[in-house]
């Protein structure tokens, strides 16, 4: 006699912003099918996106919970203490709560749930939306290795995925949660560089895009060190060397590493509130 397949896992969002959407759609790209994804919000602004691919919403946080195998709670620092007030007599010792939450501690978030709940922290970043976005988690007390394993394996279409210990969840927010917005800003930059020699506005913001997209790719496909590349591209007297030699003179490494720290410290801060 054959054995019965397992039942598809059953995932559920709480709140229904740019990184649920951008998990979520993931997620399609894996083994999740829509009808398995339920979204929450108290408004309807951001569910039609969801319905349009196919996932259930509704207004009610509770029925997520308990439809749900998974539930990411994806919702606004403040209002997480609110939201697992309201769902937490509705949580098993059987469901995983993933947090999105920036500088909600795994310490708060096992206090505001039922003893011995299994909880995991995540922080993605908004590249999740096209599949090339950069997660790091880390276990409560009461998440087992499986339990990590199982939150990668749902992921793994959202980009690269990376496990650690808490400490690292805030570093991992200034460095790529943020870090995303300080290379939008250096996109913007090169652009208008360009503008002010004199090239097309239109034709400047597509190159620069792409160019920051291939030095990604590049870094990231070579295993090359950053400095690596950086030194490949330099000749001898050459432009880029002069260029270099201008970005140094206005600090920029000091105000890059400067950047990542004042968003760690923000996200500890957010932390302890």
């Amino acid at each position: 006699m054959e054995q019965e397949a397992d039942p598809p896992l059953r995932i559920g969002f709480i709140g229904a912003g740019n990184m649920a959407f951008g998990i979520a759609k993931g997620m399609l790209s894996g083994n999740v099918l829509p009808v398995n994804i339920k979204v929450s919000a108290p408004s309807s602004t951001n569910l039609g996106r969801f319905q349009e691919l196919g996932m259930s919403v509704t207004h009610s946080n509770p029925e997520v919970v308990c439809g749900s195998d998974v539930v990411f709670v994806a919702v606004k620092p403040h209002l997480v203490p609110h939201v697992l007030s309201e769902v937490s007599r509705h949580v098993t010792k059987k469901q995983i709560i993933v947090s999105v939450a920036a500088g909600v501690t795994l310490a708060l978030l096992e206090e505001l749930l039922p003893e011995n709940s299994i909880v995991i922290r995540l922080m993605p970043n908004l590249p999740c939306l096209v599949q090339e976005g950069a997660l790091l988690f880390a276990r409560g007390a009461n998440a087992k290795p499986e339990d990590g394993a199982l939150l990668r394996s749902l992921l793994l279409c959202c980009g690269l995925v990376e496990e650690g210990p808490e400490a690292w969840i805030d570093i991992h927010t200034g460095l790529s949660g943020s870090g995303v917005a300080f290379v939008y800003l250096f996109a913007e930059a090169l652009a208008e560089g360009a503008v002010k020699m004199g090239m097309p506005s239109a034709l400047a913001h597509s190159i620069a895009s792409q160019t920051v997209l291939g030095a990604g790719r590049l870094l990231r496909d070579s295993g090359k060190h950053p400095a690596q590349l950086r030194s490949e591209v330099c000749t001898p007297g050459g432009t880029t060397i002069y260029g270099l030699h201008t970005l140094e003179q206005g600090g920029l490494r000091a105000s890059v590493m400067a950047a990542v720290e004042s968003a760690t410290e923000r996200a500890r801060e957010l932390g302890r509130k």
